[in-house]
């Protein structure tokens, strides 16, 4: 069984990155993010500090909103609507999810799909799909379609189950794996809760991408022989052994799947630091092409 090491990948991707900061400062243009945090989820502000800290060890610029949870909906437009206006602003990222009262679909909507680093705008989707050199896709499965490719795992003619049929992983997931080139090419079948034995489906996969948002869930029965496995699940569960009383686990119960797999994500140290790698080169790209 082999570890993929997300976080040595991360690492990687984050010096390429740093090397094109310096060709872009050199050219008088210093890329720059902007991330909006409404609220006070305590998961929200952990990565809104890590997006934040990680901009600065690149020597990108960087500005953070942290805003009451009364915030209205107006106020939080306003503010992205003047974040498009701002020529030292390349990305922008409003940090999900926001308060009930926040119409999620609007705010992202008003963001200039030219600076929507995290991929969701409606134009991006279509870009997407439409498998356009220009599209932001969204960063967490661009983050694992990175990590197949750099553990040597060929995607073209294998068999991808993708367990999860969200907007922000499973469907862009299937769209990536599909497109012809490094890292595409792949048969996919996309699966959720709703699928017919679910299990008997998933131990069809050549590769695995796990992302239906519930701890543990794909147990040994769901995972043949020889599979690959990405685990983008990252859940807080109770633990009574550690300082915190919790721990992270991902959607792949890792202990069981492991010893059947070629090769398997952990959580942490997986995909997790893939995502603000992958928010880091979209916000060089948007830099890059806004700067003309």
């Amino acid at each position: 069984m082999n570890l993929i090491n997300g976080k040595a990948v991360a690492q990687k991707i984050l010096l390429e990155i740093r090397t094109e900061v310096e060709k872009l400062k050199l050219r008088g243009h210093v890329p720059g993010l902007a991330v909006v945090l409404v609220g006070d989820d305590p998961a929200s502000r952990a990565y809104v500090r890590s997006k934040d800290k990680t901009c600065h060890e690149l020597g990108m610029y960087s500005q953070k909103f942290e805003l009451p949870a009364a915030t209205t909906q107006e106020e939080l437009v306003a503010l992205v609507r003047k974040l498009n206006a701002d020529p030292a602003i390349h990305g922008i990222l409003v940090q999900s999810p926001p308060p009930p009262h926040i119409d999620e679909s609007a705010v992202i909507e008003a963001i200039d799909p030219r600076k929507d680093v995290d991929g969701f705008h409606p134009v991006n989707v279509a870009k997407v799909v439409l498998g356009a050199e220009d599209a932001f896709v969204p960063c967490t499965p661009l983050g694992c379609q990175r990590l197949l490719i750099e553990a040597g795992v060929e995607t073209a003619g294998a068999h991808v189950v993708v367990l999860g049929r969200s907007m922000i992983v499973g469907k862009p997931m299937a769209l990536l794996l599909m497109q012809k080139g490094p890292g595409g090419d792949a048969t996919v079948t996309v699966a959720h809760s709703r699928t017919r034995d679910l299990a008997a489906v998933c131990r069809t996969a050549d590769i695995l991408i796990a992302a239906i948002g519930k701890p543990e869930f794909v147990k040994a029965d769901f995972v043949k022989e020889g599979a690959v496995v990405i685990d983008v699940g990252i859940n807080r569960v109770a633990d009574a052994s550690t300082a915190s009383g919790t721990k992270l686990v991902g959607d792949v119960a890792f202990a069981e799947v492991a010893p059947k797999c070629r090769a398997i994500t952990p959580v942490p140290g997986g995909v997790g630091p893939m995502t603000i790698a992958m928010l880091m080169h979209n916000t060089v790209q948007a830099c890059t092409r806004l700067a003309g």
